[in-house]
């Protein structure tokens, strides 16, 4: 499995926990040796246009550093989605995190929805014509079920079970009944629900088990097509142990 990762993704670009130092470096030092990084360019403004609106492009740029980063958060789920069309499964190591940008907003430690940008790019491409979301971060994403409301060719799918086991069956049963065919299924990956995290509900195995869940989601509905990018997980301490569990699950 390939890694999008930029050494930019590293920067310090604000006050709020998911640009905290040493998170980024959490998981990149548990994936180091096990994984292929590859490094991204950063998106242009017409692909953030593709999902939002010019007056909130402008808002973001005018803080530069974070609008630096942002773009390369973008980029990088770009480059992940792009991997995992032409030819293996892979992974955002990437922030600012994004699923709470809408098209005109964000709140959430979000600034642009980088999950969205990149299937909204390989639609408008031509490269996909239906996708799947699914977004298992503590949080629900706001801003993509916004972007993609009413949009059918693209579903957004958030578990909400307050329980461990439930919300492994959500995930379950949402894979289980799934019957149509889609061209790629994207994740919106968010490390916040583990016991050591906000969410105090999830073991470690249990981000094993769900990355074999969407792994065998996608082999059914869209030979194998699966990326995910780095949404929340604000516990140094496991959120990279926790990162590479998933990533061996998915793989």
């Amino acid at each position: 499995m390939k890694v999008v990762y930029h050494e930019r993704y590293r920067a310090v670009y604000s006050s709020d926990p998911a640009a905290q130092p040493g998170r980024i470096e959490s998981i990149y030092n548990e994936l180091t040796g096990i994984s292929e990084f590859v490094k991204p360019e950063p998106a242009n403004e017409e692909d953030l246009l593709l999902v939002h609106g010019k007056g909130h492009v402008e808002y973001v740029k005018a803080h530069p550093i974070t609008y630096e980063v942002a773009l390369l958060a973008a980029g990088g789920a770009v480059k992940a989605s792009e991997i995992a069309l032409q030819s293996e499964p892979a992974f955002g190591l990437i922030r600012p995190p994004g699923h709470h940008a809408s098209q005109n907003s964000s709140w959430g430690f979000c600034y642009f929805n980088n999950i969205a940008i990149s299937i909204e790019k390989l639609r408008r491409g031509g490269k996909i014509g239906k996708a799947a979301i699914v977004d298992f971060d503590l949080h629900y994403g706001d801003g993509t079920a916004n972007i993609f409301q009413g949009v059918s060719d693209v579903t957004y799918f958030h578990p909400g079970a307050w329980n461990r086991q439930a919300f492994l069956d959500e995930i379950s049963r949402f894979s289980a009944s799934w019957r149509d065919k889609v061209d790629i299924v994207a994740v919106s990956a968010g490390f916040d629900r583990h016991e050591q995290d906000w969410g105090g509900m999830l073991k470690t195995e249990d981000y094993q088990a769900i990355g074999e869940i969407i792994k065998e989601f996608a082999q059914r509905a869209c030979e194998g097509k699966r990326y995910a990018v780095l949404e929340g997980g604000y516990n140094h301490k496991v959120l990279g142990r926790n990162v590479r569990a998933f990533l061996e699950g998915l793989m």
